[in-house]
């Protein structure tokens, strides 16, 4: 399976948080919206069908990317 760059997996949670900390201030169609198109490219980037799913699979394809780094076999 291809996998998305870690920056771009980064962003997306990024993004993901911003906006779920923008809803519980403000409960906008447009931030709803914003929020459902992130979750869904969080899914689909993953290989994914749910938001948890999406995001424990991000969280640790950026922590495997970190201890690669870590051990000197990033490229």
């Amino acid at each position: 399976m291809l996998r998305p760059h870690p920056s771009f997996v980064h962003d997306l949670l990024e993004t993901h948080a911003t906006l779920r900390a923008r809803l519980s201030q403000e409960d906008s169609t447009e931030i709803r919206r914003r929020l459902d198109d992130v979750t869904y490219t969080l899914c689909v980037s993953t290989g994914t069908r749910t938001l948890d799913a999406a995001l424990a699979s991000a969280r640790a394809q950026l922590a495997g990317v970190a201890s690669q780094a870590d051990s000197g076999l990033a490229a």
